[in-house]
């Protein structure tokens, strides 16, 4: 995955004229460098960050040079969700990194229970994160609930990843990613009739006075 970008001279206010050209400003930053203001196509910003999400190293490639980097930081038009920002981190490729994995969950449609309406799919944990080299994370965590049952549940040990060459960072083996749960019917309380309310305010009332009774005349003895 590639994206080719221009380094940007104008910073702050002067970056909301790129707009009009179909740009958006981002920077690339990381451990031991000097940050570097860019502008990239927004469209083609969209469309690596819907393909790749933050686990999937980018080429960026800038005059002749090309640097290989992660997404890290996006700001988005809080009207329009478009991305109008992006923080690219430049990894060092021989050095572990961590980063949030998302839980994907494939198969509901052809799961019976859920197409009965019987039961849902609970995710216990939308992102996962993980330690591993930059060119070793792993895109999502794809979990197939097809064939699971009420009841069913998948835990971080049974994920299908490398483990050999990531590790969970703050998940154990045993602890629960998705579950199958049960829809509990709702039972609808049968409507109370204006009578029916009065006299159970009548007799709450009743019951608090012979209280209040009960407890002056233990009083005075």
């Amino acid at each position: 995955m590639e994206l080719v970008a221009e380094k940007r001279e104008k910073i702050g206010k002067a970056s909301k004229s790129l707009k009009s050209r179909g740009v958006i400003p981002a920077v690339i930053f990381g451990k031991g460098i000097e940050s570097l203001p860019i502008t990239v196509s927004q469209p083609e910003v969209e469309k690596a960050y819907n393909e790749g999400g933050e686990t999937t190293l980018i080429d960026i490639k800038i005059g002749n040079k090309t640097e290989k980097v992660l997404f890290k930081e996006i700001q988005e038009d809080p009207i329009t969700g478009r991305i109008i920002h992006a923080g690219f981190y430049k990894p060092n490729l021989k050095e572990k990194t961590e980063a949030e994995v998302p839980v994907e969950i494939i198969g509901e449609e052809n799961n019976e229970f859920v197409k009965n309406g019987e039961a849902i799919v609970l995710i216990l944990a939308n992102e996962i994160a993980v330690e591993a080299l930059p060119t070793d994370l792993p895109h999502s965590f794809e979990i197939d609930v097809s064939n699971m049952q009420i009841g069913d549940t998948i835990t971080a040990g049974q994920l299908n990843y490398d483990k050999e060459k990531v590790s969970l960072v703050d998940l154990k083996p045993d602890d629960l990613v998705i579950k199958l749960d049960k829809i509990e019917e709702q039972v609808e309380e049968a409507p109370v009739s204006e009578e029916e309310a009065l006299e159970k305010i009548e007799a709450t009332e009743e019951k608090a006075g012979e209280n209040e009774e009960s407890k002056e005349k233990q009083e005075k003895e």
